[in-house]
């Protein structure tokens, strides 16, 4: 069993993977940039203790973060609670990826990790989408190259802006409305989040594959693609799991060597 550790924006998840790459456990804690490594050590033993889970038997850690003033927060502290030094994926690591963008080096590392887990799983080419704090959409050929981004507001930055920046819309749950035609200002905003990202994906999916020149296999992950997913008129595999799969397959890549 490995933990695997996604420091994103908004959240640090934690997953314990087995040999199979199936997720046994995992958890969400808060992206503070202010969080110490001992918060953070408290919080993850407050969840495991609750869940009744524990590190016994664990063989490695493998971490991605999008958050530099985190990643040696939760590295050190990683470290400490299972006595294994953990793999930080970056340069130099085994991916399997080809990454033909003009510069390699700034593309974001939750992204090569959502190709890597996309191209051992399914046929190329690849568009992949990631409903995080921003929206971004990958796109990798049957070659295993990753080709390229497109970057939008995320859901939840949307919505911020709607309420920041209007002085009449409320503050509002993301849910599903009971009509897409809304018939109040609640329903209104929920019906346009919903299935105003909805139209952009199935929107985005069609030039992608003018683009492309032929089909593709599309997916999506992501804290809010669960709820945009099922009202999208392409065929979309929802993958909640993806990029906790992608370091489990870059840490095998990589374990046998270190």
């Amino acid at each position: 069993m490995i933990a695997a550790v996604d420091i994103g924006n908004s959240n640090i998840v934690i997953g314990l993977m087995d040999n199979e790459r199936k997720v046994q456990f995992s958890v969400r804690i808060r992206s503070d940039k202010q969080k110490t490594k001992e918060e953070f050590m408290i919080e993850l033993k407050n969840l495991m203790d609750i869940y009744q889970v524990s590190f016994e038997g664990l063989q490695g850690v493998i971490i991605s973060s999008v958050v530099p003033g985190l990643t040696d927060v939760v590295r050190k502290g990683m470290e400490q609670m299972t006595g294994i030094s953990p793999f930080v994926v970056g340069q130099g690591m085994k991916t399997g990826i080809r990454i033909a963008t003009d510069h390699p080096a700034s593309l974001g590392v939750d992204l090569v990790v959502d190709a890597v887990a996309a191209s051992e799983e399914y046929e190329g080419p690849l568009i992949i989408f990631d409903m995080g704090t921003a929206t971004t959409c990958s796109i990798v050929d049957e070659k295993r190259s990753y080709l390229g981004t497109l970057i939008m507001p995320g859901i939840k930055i949307s919505q911020d802006a709607l309420t920041e920046r209007t002085s009449q819309l409320p503050y509002i749950r993301f849910e599903k409305p009971k009509h897409i035609i809304g018939k109040n200002t609640i329903e209104s905003m929920q019906s346009g989040l919903i299935y105003g990202n909805a139209s952009m994906l199935d929107g985005l999916i069609d030039i992608l594959k003018e683009e492309l020149g032929k089909d593709a296999t599309v997916l999506a992950t992501g804290g809010t693609a669960g709820m945009i997913v099922p009202h999208c008129r392409h065929d979309i595999v929802y993958e909640p799991d993806l990029l906790l799969k992608g370091l489990w397959y870059i840490y095998q890549k990589n374990a046998k060597e270190s």
